[in-house]
């Protein structure tokens, strides 16, 4: 599975981290940066790693950024991106499971690496459900998505 990876500054470490532990995994990573720990802006990051979603260039995205917060927000603005902000493992793959979740975020300060490497495995290896009511569901986020970017969310 092709993974693409990013995070800001406040994200760094954990990217690394994340990076080097995936692809001892069998993962292909796309390390979409940053590449240091000089002040940088997640929506940048965000974007990278959305757009190499969005081009079929990854199956799932991961971004870290200080909380994952932020990158979440920003990157809920693409189209077809379904990114949650999670630091347990249930939310990781419950978000796949039901809400077909493409890319993760995690909050650099908010959660140790080990538990980090827990989460992304087991947000990586869940599957969409295919569930009547999940794809149900997640057909009206998508015909919300599908309004708001056509009238240029007036």
């Amino acid at each position: 599975m092709k993974v693409a990876l990013g995070a800001d500054h406040g994200g760094f470490q954990l990217k690394e981290l994340l990076a080097e532990f995936l692809r001892t995994e069998g993962y292909e990573v796309r390390d979409l940066g940053t590449c240091n720990t000089d002040p940088s802006d997640y929506p940048d990051f965000a974007a990278a790693v959305a757009e190499a979603l969005i081009r079929r260039e990854a199956e799932r995205g991961i971004l870290v950024c200080g909380s994952g917060v932020g990158a979440s927000i920003a990157a809920n603005k693409f189209p077809d991106i379904r990114a949650a902000t999670c630091h347990d493992t249930f939310s990781a793959h419950q978000g796949v499971e039901d809400d077909d979740m493409n890319l993760l975020c995690l909050g650099e300060r908010i959660i140790g690496p080990e538990l980090a490497k827990e989460i992304v495995m087991r947000f990586l290896h869940a599957r969409f459900s295919q569930a009547e009511r999940h794809v149900r569901r997640a057909g009206k986020v998508k015909a919300i998505e599908e309004r708001y970017m056509k009238a240029g969310g007036s």
